[in-house]
């Protein structure tokens, strides 16, 4: 081999290595950005090349193929743009896959037969065998979770669960958007593995989105048989959050009826979540509602001035940073309704202290609250909201309560939704009534808003911008 091609060789091997370190640090991004289920059924399954601004992916078939492009570009992107420096061209294609060959057998040997994963192709890659997350490192506990009038019932109703002589083995627990939901069922899942007698306690913690993702893989790749064994015979326990994804999903519903059934007959712990109660729920088979309602429900309530100063004393306590009384009393009296905000605001503002090697102060904690939804004199009422929305996107009243159905004018109106339940006392048929909606359209709106600001997509950080000018 010349110089010259040893030379060529060691840059293609060079820029190889780059493109491999560039995929793994948007792996790594986007492996803390999505849901572990997510994350482990559509993106673990893809190849990489990054050539200059153009980043490509290769699925494994065409199903994946189109699930990703239809549902993941923009958090791609989104996590790329943080490695690359701006946001690649993305290209989302099909690996092609070589054919096996049976391999030249000396006359008169037996012909090996060609491994069945080889020779067909399966619908679905290896890794998305629809096997449920069985959670070891838990977020939360009951050590670190504040109880205060607005959600000691849920807390205690919680914890009864870990107990062997718990008053029910099903819980449903029901509050908004960052009130502690997912708090309580991981305490719960926590308490569980750490204190159960079993050697291997078979606990299932996810949401009702990759409930149904794992239940559609099953379908595809006909291995429905696994995904009961899984759901119904193998768990112990079973933590689903979100439950009011599976309005007007019949064969979903009927799935998760079965599970929960065996479950119950089994003698198995359930706890169910969801920003809406049973009642308050459309479009679900009134058997499935029965099964929610089988055991205990408990609602979480927005927390009251001490409670949320407190919330914010133990996750200073837990940061190892001192804050000033008037810093946190400002931050519980300035934010009000959704704890998770609560804490984020105080992360950022314990960071920017770090970051300037200053103490916290009331002047910084000012700084940082003009980012953040703050509490007015008097929680807005719907006529303002309606003013508010449509100043905002540049709407008329009308637009806003009209049929059309273009992005922007949904987005507006979902944004009213979400506003509407988070600062009136209004019923969610109220709520449709004065946008000339129905019921089940207010849910899905507020459903909507709640998923993109939860998972921090573009579209959820314009609502979370949006939402924040409001009570400002």
């Amino acid at each position: 081999m010349g110089l010259t091609q040893i030379v060529r060789s060691g840059q293609i091997a060079y820029i190889l290595s780059m493109a491999t370190d560039t995929w793994k640090q948007i792996l790594l991004t986007l492996e803390k950005s999505l849901n572990p289920g997510l994350f482990t059924v559509w993106i673990k399954p893809l190849q990489a090349e990054v050539k200059g601004h153009t980043l490509t992916l290769y699925a494994p078939n065409e199903f994946v193929c189109s699930w990703v492009r239809d549902r993941l570009t923009e958090p791609i992107r989104d996590a790329a743009a943080q490695t690359m420096g701006s946001r690649p061209d993305l290209r989302i294609l099909v690996r092609k896959q070589a054919t096996p060959v049976a391999p030249k057998v000396p006359e008169g040997l037996p012909v090996p037969a060609v491994p069945r994963a080889a020779a067909q192709q399966m619908g679905l890659p290896i890794v998305q065998v629809p096997r449920a997350t069985r959670m070891h490192n838990w977020r939360f506990s009951f050590e670190d979770f504040v109880v205060g009038p607005c959600n000691e019932l849920a807390c205690a109703a919680s914890r009864s669960m870990c107990s062997s002589g718990a008053f029910s083995g099903h819980l449903f627990l029901s509050s908004g958007h960052g009130l502690g939901k997912t708090h309580l069922l991981h305490a719960i899942g926590q308490r569980l593995t750490r204190e159960s007698n079993k050697c291997s306690l078979n606990v299932l913690s996810l949401t009702a989105e990759e409930f149904a993702t794992r239940l559609v893989l099953a379908l595809k790749s006909r291995q429905m048989d696994r995904f009961k064994n899984e759901f119904r015979d193998a768990a112990d326990v079973l933590l689903l959050e979100d439950v009011h994804f599976f309005q007007g999903k019949e064969k979903m519903q009927d799935e998760l009826d079965g599970t929960l059934r065996a479950l119950e007959a089994r003698g198995c712990k359930v706890v169910l979540t969801s920003s809406f109660l049973p009642r308050e729920l459309e479009k679900i088979d009134s058997g499935l509602v029965s099964q929610f309602t089988s055991g205990f429900l408990a609602v979480i309530d927005q927390p009251d001035f001490e409670t949320r100063r407190r919330i914010v004393t133990r996750k200073a306590r837990a940061l190892q940073v001192v804050v000033p009384d008037d810093v946190s009393e400002l931050l519980a009296e300035r934010i009000t309704s959704d704890v998770r905000q609560l804490e984020s605001c105080l992360n950022n503002l314990v960071l920017k202290a770090r970051l300037l090697n200053r103490q916290v102060s009331l002047d910084m904690a000012w700084d940082v609250l003009a980012n953040y939804t703050l509490a007015a004199a008097a929680a807005p009422d719907i006529d303002r909201i309606i003013e508010f929305v449509c100043r905002s996107f540049e709407l008329t009243r009308e637009q806003l309560r009209s049929k059309s159905r273009k992005q922007h004018i949904v987005q507006a109106r979902n944004t009213a939704f979400y506003l509407a339940r988070k600062h009136t006392e209004m019923s969610l048929q109220a709520i449709g009534d004065r946008l000339c909606r129905k019921h089940s359209t207010v849910i899905k709106g507020i459903t909507n808003v709640e998923r993109e600001i939860s998972k921090q997509t573009p579209q959820g950080r314009q609502f979370e911008r949006v939402v924040s000018r409001l009570t400002a």
